[in-house]
């Protein structure tokens, strides 16, 4: 059985790239950019991000799991300096009694998150009893981001004096932070967030575009074409949202509320 895999069975730590084998007093912390993370190692793809099979050391394991972070950071963060990746792993079920295995598959199953508290499963490939466990591990990814300033009630509309900067856990949550003021700024507030509460986009209320029966501008769109014309809307408009409206002629068509008085229909 490998080396970081007996310590995994007896005691909790954090991985660090820059050691060879994990062992089970092991405890070092590591911090990397997520632009540094996995640099090396084979792609990891959706759903099942199977396709990393190989021995595994307990350096390996900290990039691939640095790797799996960095797929899932694509639309996550906004643009800035990279974040850095904090990697913590738990320890396996001491009662388990697993045989010897020449070769360790990671994988992240189906419906885990590759950010935050999670799980990570570790299939044998190659011994003589295959075995199929999971690991809990903590994923952490820091940037800087936007936080309340002060405590900020429900249904306060943005100004630049109620929000701050500070370091923020981005994987704390599925929901994305918001890390530029102008996302924020005139945007009305769903939930009272307290202070030093970091910004997130199902914070904000959908912005609304147009109410029902506002004369809006429907715009069908296809490739190399643009088509627009006039119609009333039969409900209100609020961002990224579905809405009804009314042609001229008295056709009803549905599109998406996408800016002031306006639908898209993608063709």
């Amino acid at each position: 059985m490998p080396a970081w895999l007996a310590a995994l069975l007896c005691a909790p730590g954090l991985v660090s790239a820059a050691t060879a084998t994990a062992t089970a007093t092991a405890t070092a912390t590591t911090t990397t950019t997520a632009s540094e993370a996995g640099a090396g190692l084979p792609a990891v793809s959706a759903p099942s991000r199977e396709t990393a099979a190989m021995p595994l050391a307990g350096d390996e394991l900290a990039q691939w799991m640095r790797q799996t972070a960095q797929t899932a950071l694509d639309g996550h963060t906004d643009n800035g300096p990279a974040p850095r990746v904090e990697v913590s792993v738990g320890r396996l079920d001491p009662r388990l009694k697993l045989a010897p295995c020449r070769k360790v598959l990671p994988y992240l199953p189906p419906g885990s998150r590759a950010l935050g508290a999670t799980r990570i499963g570790l299939r044998c490939m190659e011994g003589s009893k295959l075995w199929n466990v999971s690991l809990p591990v903590t994923v952490k990814v820091f940037a800087r981001s936007l936080v309340a300033a002060t405590a900020v009630p429900a249904g306060t509309v943005l100004q630049r004096q109620h929000l701050s900067v500070a370091e923020v856990d981005l994987a704390a949550s599925s929901d994305p932070a918001i890390g530029q003021p102008t996302l924020a700024v005139g945007r009305t507030l769903a939930r009272n967030l307290a202070a030093g509460d970091a910004l997130r986009q199902a914070d904000l209320k959908p912005r609304l575009w147009f109410a029902a029966g506002d004369q809006v501008r429907v715009v069908a769109m296809g490739a190399g074409f643009q088509i627009a014309a006039d119609a009333q809307a039969l409900g209100p408009g609020h961002d990224g949202q579905t809405v009804r409206a009314r042609m001229d002629g008295g056709r009803i068509v549905s599109g998406v509320a996408t800016a002031d008085r306006r639908i898209e229909l993608p063709m």
